[in-house]
């Protein structure tokens, strides 16, 4: 029995270790890239490392380059998306959740209705929205789309956090003569700050790499994001992969400061809804 226990126990690291591998590979195989030269990029072949290590391409991508205009826009559009999407889905989630209305069952299924159309038939309809209000070629535009697209499942998601509190904490502080909003602003929304994190990280991360709309609603680079700035580097005859590679390693490093801010809520919301009451 120890010795079988014991090949599971390795089976299993071992396994662990794998998957780890294969999810972390692109990942190191983009730094690799970013820090080989030019010269070595097709000569050397397939190698875990370069014989020799470069940051010109990092340079160039900082100092030569539109990348800063695009990662500055990335962030405007992904940040301001993930706030105004998790206070929209908070108030949505939480009013799906404590009250019951006539009209509850077609909203519901007029938000899961939008999640069913694949998104490349409505770039032209939105586009065709967005054009008379100037709001093509804009940021604002950009993160309206997002918020539109983002909110059902957010709303859903919230809603799923809040129904696994129970109504009898609210009930008790309003019969303590506090409102229905204080109710919800102070004794639910702290409960729930596993969910608005999860809700955060997962709007965050869609609207950083979102790239169908943001290439068809953004011409030009003043307002491009960094998905189409990734773009600039593929001209018609080559591919800077170098500079390329260098731009993902930078603009991972937003995303990745965001979710060791929010780790420790992040954990939780993920697990939380696995069990109600």
């Amino acid at each position: 029995m120890r010795k079988k226990r014991l090949g599971l126990t390795i089976a299993h690291r071992l396994a662990i270790l794998a998957y780890i591998v294969v999810a972390l590979f692109p990942l190191f195989w983009l730094l690799k890239v970013s820090v080989t030269p030019n010269e070595l990029l097709y000569s050397e072949g397939v190698r875990l490392w370069p014989s020799s290590t470069t940051f010109q391409h990092f340079s160039f991508v900082l100092v030569h380059s539109d990348f800063p205009r695009f990662f500055k826009n990335s962030v405007i559009v992904s940040g301001g998306t993930a706030i105004i999407v998790t206070i929209l889905a908070s108030l949505a989630g939480y009013a799906l959740s404590r009250f019951t209305f006539r009209a509850k069952y077609w909203i519901v299924a007029l938000m899961l209705l939008t999640q069913m159309f694949p998104l490349v038939m409505l770039v032209a309809p939105i586009f065709k929205m967005l054009s008379p209000l100037g709001l093509t070629n804009s940021l604002t535009g950009l993160i309206i789309v997002y918020v539109a697209f983002n909110v059902p499942f957010a709303t859903f998601l919230m809603q799923s956090f809040f129904d696994g509190i129970p109504k009898d904490l609210e009930e008790a502080a309003m019969i303590d003569g506090a409102t229905r909003f204080m109710a919800f602003r102070q004794i639910i929304l702290p409960l729930t700050l596993p969910g608005i994190a999860a809700t955060l990280g997962f709007v965050f991360t869609a609207a950083w790499s979102e790239l169908l709309f943001a290439l068809m609603l953004i011409s030009g680079n003043q307002a491009a994001t960094f998905p189409v700035g990734l773009l600039s580097f593929v001209s018609k005859f080559s591919v800077d992969f170098g500079q390329m590679m260098a731009a993902g390693v930078l603009a991972l490093i937003p995303a990745c400061l965001f979710f060791l801010l929010i780790q420790r809520y992040l954990v939780q919301g993920l697990t939380a809804g696995a069990v109600k009451g």
